[in-house]
């Protein structure tokens, strides 16, 4: 018999959220213009529910494949049933939060399942973080356990950081249940989970200092059964793991299939790293469904371009973490003209992706794509604000706003952060029928246009040089639009005391700097086009991969930049 959970940590509270201040009549008019659709989605039962239900009906079919490891629906229900009873008998319980440090694998699946099935809050910690930043973590989120899911079915380690700094802060360290542990049969307790705190991904701050974005269980579950609506996910899927634990799309990777009796496949990091070894264990696996950020998109359509036809189970590949730019997609789709491409959006804080859209031939004309219309049961707003504190109203037809996310989607704020919830968090005073009452401002520019989503860039990349007001992204999409440069970033560094518009970037094929000069300058005028220009064999990277803009920065401003052109 499972043990009772002793004191269990408290699961993050829902801060109260000041209301979002609109001028006369905004509510009104925002509402009409808003984009949403509804569905009818069981956000009630968790994920565990359903793998208990195909390890009946199916009990041979495959849950999770995992190099030469596959787990059936009954084998990942035992797995997780062993995960369950080590945390419960150390005291683990209903609102426990939980930091899980470990890589990508089949146990992965079955500690969050055993969390779910406790009540508990999943919080994953990278293997590579500094013992600074777990420190950070574990103190911010008030975890109450950290589970050393380290070793893993392979053996491996890499969780000694992070077992230290919990041990430093008395934090409750569980060790991953051995393959012959005790185990009690999973029995479900039918509760409603809608409004359990479900899990807290940590992501960078622009204060340097993480901000812990905890998502409900009716957000998550949603989002997964938007994903299974929009890429018709069936029980004969096989959905590729790729996804570092610490960045939000791990989540519906690792958990969507389940919901129908697909199967999960874990790829292993090493794979991940080389545009040969992504295609090989992609076509040995038969994975139909993947999603990799564009990058490594662009690496399997060069395989495909140089070998001829490729992947021939693959179905779908949505490219996510940095925006898609319309030449690769317009590669993607010729190279690969039996996988249909989506491009997808959306903040960690509103339960990952909030917009879906299938990339067509014509909108590679486009200088940027659509990243689509909203998922079922969110709802986005454009809104603009005039004055800095001032009111919103908001953005009339074709007009760009600021990106407000209302409905099921947004998440309970962030974790013991009242500052950065005042920035970004609102009760949501333009929809009385809010199932969660809060709305999320995204820092996103944003354009409405036929009912799709046109990203335009982030607010705080709104820039003003020498009197100019212009969008950095603006001037990277020109840059990008280059057919020799391969990926590109534009940054504002203070150099000898001044600002200067300087751009960092990689090439395919070569090109001078004062061609790229006289490319910018066709389509920017003067004050937009950068004096500094810099090539790189690659582009720094933040942990989740995307570019880090922060280090270019600094790049610039030590002096390692050439001089100016």
């Amino acid at each position: 018999m499972t043990p009772r959970p002793a004191a269990a940590s408290p699961a993050p509270a829902v801060p109260a959220f000041a209301p979002l201040p609109l001028a006369e009549g905004a509510a009104a008019r925002a509402t009409a213009l808003s984009l949403g659709r509804s569905a009818e989605f069981d956000t009630a039962s968790g994920v565990l529910h359903h793998v208990a239900r195909f390890a009946a009906a199916t009990p041979d079919a495959p849950a999770v494949v995992d190099g030469d490891t596959t787990l059936t629906y009954p084998g990942l229900l035992t797995r997780a049933a062993r995960f369950r009873a080590a945390l419960a008998s150390a005291g683990c319980g209903a609102g426990s939060v939980v930091a899980v440090v470990g890589n990508r694998c089949a146990d992965t699946i079955a500690a969050f399942l055993a969390l779910e099935g406790l009540g508990a809050v999943y919080l994953p910690v990278a293997t590579d973080w500094p013992a600074q930043r777990v420190t950070e973590v574990l103190r911010r989120s008030a975890a109450g356990f950290l589970l050393d899911n380290s070793g893993g079915l392979d053996g491996g380690h890499g969780g000694e950081t992070a077992v230290k700094a919990a041990a430093g802060l008395g934090t409750t360290v569980v060790a991953a249940p051995g393959p012959d542990a005790a185990v009690a049969p999973y029995t479900p307790d039918g509760r409603d989970q809608s409004s359990e705190a479900r899990y807290c991904i940590f992501t960078s701050g622009t204060t340097g200092r993480p901000k812990g974005a905890a998502v409900e269980h009716r957000g998550m579950v949603n989002h997964l059964w938007a994903k299974v609506a929009d890429l018709e996910l069936t029980a004969d899927d096989r959905l590729a793991f790729t996804a570092p634990l610490v960045f939000d799309i791990s989540v519906w990777q690792m958990l969507a299939p389940l919901l129908v009796g697909g199967a999960v496949v874990v790829v292993q990091q090493q794979d991940l790293d080389f545009p040969r070894r992504v295609r090989t264990v992609l076509e040995r696996t038969g994975v139909t469904v993947v999603e990799l950020v564009p990058t490594v998109v662009g690496w399997l359509v060069g395989e495909a371009e140089r070998r001829g036809p490729v992947l021939p189970s693959l179905r779908r590949l949505i490219s996510t973490g940095e925006e898609l730019r319309p030449e690769l997609a317009a590669r993607a789709l010729a190279a690969l003209p039996h996988v249909r491409l989506l491009n997808a959006y959306g903040p960690t804080e509103c339960s990952d992706d909030v917009t879906h859209h299938e990339v067509t031939a014509a909108d590679t004309a486009r200088p940027r794509l659509p990243v689509g219309g909203p998922v079922a049961n969110a709802r986005l707003y454009l809104l603009v604000q005039e004055e800095d504190g001032g009111p919103w109203r908001a953005a009339g037809p074709g007009e760009a706003g600021e990106l407000f996310v209302g409905g099921v989607v947004v998440g309970l704020g962030y974790v013991n952060d009242p500052d950065n919830n005042a920035r970004a968090f609102f009760t949501d005073t333009l929809d009385p029928d809010s199932p969660t009452g809060r709305l999320y401002r995204t820092g996103d520019l944003a354009r409405f246009e036929e009912g799709v989503v046109l990203y335009l860039g982030r607010v705080d990349r709104q820039v003003k040089i020498a009197g100019v007001r212009m969008e950095l992204d603006e001037v990277e999409a020109v840059l990008l639009r280059h057919p020799a440069v391969d990926r590109a970033a534009v940054t504002v560094p203070v150099v000898d005391g001044r600002p200067v518009l300087a751009a960092h970037y990689t090439v395919r094929g070569p090109v001078t700097p004062e061609e790229l000069l006289a490319h910018l300058a066709d389509s920017l005028p003067e004050a937009m086009v950068p004096r500094r220009l810099t090539e790189l064999d690659a582009l720094p990277l933040t942990p989740n991969g995307k570019t880090d803009h922060r280090a270019l920065r600094r790049l610039a401003q030590d002096g390692t930049s050439p001089a100016e052109v």
